[in-house]
């Protein structure tokens, strides 16, 4: 028995007039992108969510790596700088969804101008985090490494921060950048360090007020610091002079924090960026009255839905990797 489908014929496919739920062909293809995006990033943050929990007696605390603040040099202030930067790029969001507003009604000078605020706060999001980048690469009180890679660090006997720099020893021992013409298979050496692992060796000993503190948390979930003889014994291990973080090393903790964070972070700023651009790029066809000829900001809409997307995204980030 043969089987006879049959076909409505209300109107026709999508391709020439019906919209699924009501929603243009770019629109629609904006929400498969989104949704896919969405996806990546929610793989991105379970890895680093099972890595943290395997990891979580050696992972750094955020209160301590993020206390940096532009012009406020020497000042502890605790993701205060993170928190200014979500709420521009909220507040970002929000001048977005006015732009669109503005285009239903056909108010070209209004959406000029809440597109161009939407432009500001993407730029200054993502100088933000350039700048955030930038102290957390350089670091700032530096750490020694063991050969069993543990991350030690330097504090006074009321448990706060002490540079390499307060108390290293100036010895006359002369270091060698590795090169392509001297390096091992004429490959350049890393950076090297202002300080050789001697001479922060020397200079604790000459210090008695300075002690160790490792990586792992105690029961109050703080840094444990050891005493003076145990920092000692552990000092006795020491392979490398670590400053600041990068793919290799970290002196905030365990390296696994610095890749997640360079990833994350770089790939969500990719998308800020991208997004800037595009609204650049929107913003100008506005000027020019295209969408005034063409009777619709529909443009406007479509590029509304990646920026609300991407602020999601950092609201999603900021609460995992800064917060949590």
């Amino acid at each position: 028995m043969a089987a006879t489908v049959t076909t409505a014929t209300t109107g026709k496919t999508w391709g020439g007039g019906n919209e699924p739920m009501g929603a243009s062909y770019g629109k629609m293809m904006m929400w498969f992108f989104i949704v896919s995006d969405a996806l990546t990033f929610s793989g991105f943050l379970a890895s680093y969510g099972f890595s943290r929990f395997k990891f979580i007696e050696t992972w750094p605390i955020a209160d301590e790596v993020f206390n940096h603040f532009p012009f406020m040099h020497g000042v502890d202030a605790p993701m205060y700088y993170v928190a200014l930067m979500t709420f521009i790029l909220i507040f970002s969001s929000v001048t977005m969804v006015l732009a669109v507003d503005a285009g239903h009604k056909m108010q070209k000078t209004k959406v000029a101008i809440y597109m161009l605020l939407t432009i500001v706060g993407g730029l200054i999001f993502v100088g933000s985090q350039a700048w955030e980048w930038k102290n957390f690469i350089k670091g700032e009180y530096g750490a020694i490494e063991t050969r069993g890679g543990s991350i030690l660090q330097f504090v006074d006997t009321s448990g706060k921060r002490v540079k390499l720099a307060d108390f290293a020893a100036d010895l006359p021992v002369e270091m060698v950048q590795k090169t392509r013409s001297n390096g091992v298979w004429f490959v350049d050496g890393p950076s090297l360090p202002t300080y050789t692992v001697q001479e922060v060796v020397e200079g604790f000993k000459a210090n008695p007020n300075i002690l160790v503190r490792t990586e792992k948390l105690n029961d109050k979930k703080k840094k444990t610091i050891l005493s003076r003889e145990e920092s000692l014994a552990r000092l006795a291990e020491a392979q490398y002079v670590v400053e600041g973080a990068n793919l290799v090393r970290n002196e905030y903790g365990h390296k696994l924090f610095a890749n997640f964070f360079f990833f994350i972070t770089g790939f969500h700023g990719f998308h800020v960026f991208s997004g800037v651009l595009i609204n650049i790029l929107i913003f100008f066809n506005v000027l020019l009255g295209t969408y005034e000829k063409r009777r619709s900001y529909e443009m406007v809409e479509k590029v509304g839905l990646y920026w609300h997307f991407v602020d999601l995204v950092w609201v999603f980030v900021f609460t995992f990797f800064y917060l949590v």
